[in-house]
């Protein structure tokens, strides 16, 4: 089981956290909603829960709880930006479609 980030994500959660002065990572997850599914969660994380998988990438911890696991194993995190907009990107191999506003997928 792994997740991975990409050098550009890794540089834009370093820079978030050390303005943000706190926290020791990003939580990814996943939620049960949209007409696919299944959607991509984010936060920062000021600390580890006891059953979190932690992934250490370019001194960036990735939290991941165990259900969410199961779905984006193997995902990469990127941060992307096109055009006037700027965000992180989920590169999941596991998906297998993705609904047309882009807001939620299925496996």
């Amino acid at each position: 089981m792994r997740v991975s980030l990409t050098e550009a994500a890794a540089r834009h959660i370093t820079r978030y956290l050390s303005r943000r002065g706190k926290g020791v990572g990003v939580r990814l997850g996943v939620k049960t909603t949209g007409c696919s599914g299944l959607a991509y969660k984010i936060e920062f994380a000021d600390e580890a829960a006891p059953e979190d998988v932690v992934f250490e990438q370019q001194g960036v911890k990735i939290l991941v709880d165990p259900k969410s696991l199961a779905y984006i194993d193997g995902t990469e995190l990127d941060f992307v930006r096109e055009g006037l907009n700027e965000g992180f990107k989920f590169n999941n191999p596991n998906e297998r479609d993705r609904c047309g506003c882009g807001e939620s997928f299925r496996i």
